[in-house]
Parts: structure tokens; sequence; C-alpha cells
């Protein structure tokens, strides 16, 4: 694959571009659920995807690719392979993120955090949390999907292989609920 991968093809081919009514990680409704873990089923397709982020990447100069579990473990791994960096994750113990396992960061290191989707970014602010204490610098933000729309270009810059912007609702002003449509939570995050 080139950088002309098709991400979007790729996810309806895995059946990880879903329609419905869905109760997304941050909260809000969608009609639209980017399950990029399918992906994960293929190794050559996370390979190609991750070669095409880590092409976007190389002009960032960078030390470790900071993944959150565990929805971006293993693109996170496969990203940080392809830059030839040092990848850690950070996972949730007690309702936080919290980088664990022995895992350490150097005062000053340069961080890439990769995730697969990105809609609020609230969990990239938890996964910044999480490796504060050690004074590293975050210096990027790599994905498969950003949803953002151009809402955290103040905050940080993203790298991303699509950008989408499917519609999204406050749960209390979802047309879906009002009609009655099942609302499904397929994310890893229990809670809202």
């Amino acid at each position: 694959m080139t950088n002309n991968v098709d991400v979007k093809e790729l996810l309806l081919r895995a059946e990880g571009l879903l329609s419905g009514h869905f109760c997304l990680t941050s909260g809000l409704h969608s009609d639209t659920y980017f399950q990029c873990a399918k992906l994960y089923q293929y190794p050559d397709i996370v390979e190609a995807l991750a070669s095409v982020l880590a092409d976007k990447l190389k002009n960032i100069e960078f030390d470790t690719i900071v993944a959150p579990a565990i929805g971006a473990v293993i693109f996170g791994y496969e990203t940080a392979k392809q830059c030839k960096k040092r990848n850690l994750f950070v996972e949730r113990k007690d309702g936080e993120m919290q980088l664990r396992r022995g895992y350490q960061l150097k005062k000053g290191e340069k961080v890439v955090i990769i995730e697969d989707v990105i809609t609020t970014a609230r969990t990239i602010f938890e996964t910044m949390d999480a490796i504060k204490e050690f004074e590293c610098e975050v210096v990027g933000v790599g994905c498969i999907v950003d949803r953002t729309q151009g809402k955290m270009d103040d905050k940080f810059k993203i790298y991303s292989l699509l950008q989408s912007s499917p519609v999204t609702y406050e749960p209390e002003n979802c047309p879906l609920c009002k009609e009655g449509i099942e609302l499904v939570k397929p994310g890893s995050r229990t809670g809202k």
C-alpha cells in the first residue's frame, strides 16, 4: 500500500465502519461508528496503515510513542515499529489513565501519542495527564480517524489517516434517541 491508502474502504471491508445509533467513548451519540479494532484482525492492513502514519511523522523529532489502552495499543506498537521508536502504553486503573508496568519517561523526552479514533480528544488529554509527572514533551498526536473537525488545532497537531465529520449529538438532544432507535455502545470505556 502507498500513501494513497483508502482507510474508509479498508474499514468497510473489515466491517469496521458502522451505521446506526452509537454512544461514542466521549459520551456523545452518533449515527456512525469507526470500529478500528476490526482492522486489527489483519496484521498486513495494520502494518500498511502504520507505515503511512510513520511517513506523516517522519519530519517530527521524537523518541517514544505512547498509546492509550486498549483501543490504540496495537496501532501504537506497529507505528512505533515503523518509526523505529520505543513504544509504551497507558492503561486505565481505578478509572484513571496511568503509565504502569514499570514504564518510565525521561524529563524532556519527546513523545507522540497514538490513538485509533479521536472525537473530543478526551483520551488524548487523559494520556497527557498520565505522563505529565515525567516532564516529557508531547510533540504530536497520530491517529487512524480524526473526527475533531479542527477543534483541537490550537491544542496540538493531529496527524491522521482519515478526517471525518460524522454528525454527533449530546445525549439529551439526540434525535436518534427521540426516534427510539436502540443505542449501542461498542467502545471499551464504561460509564460516560
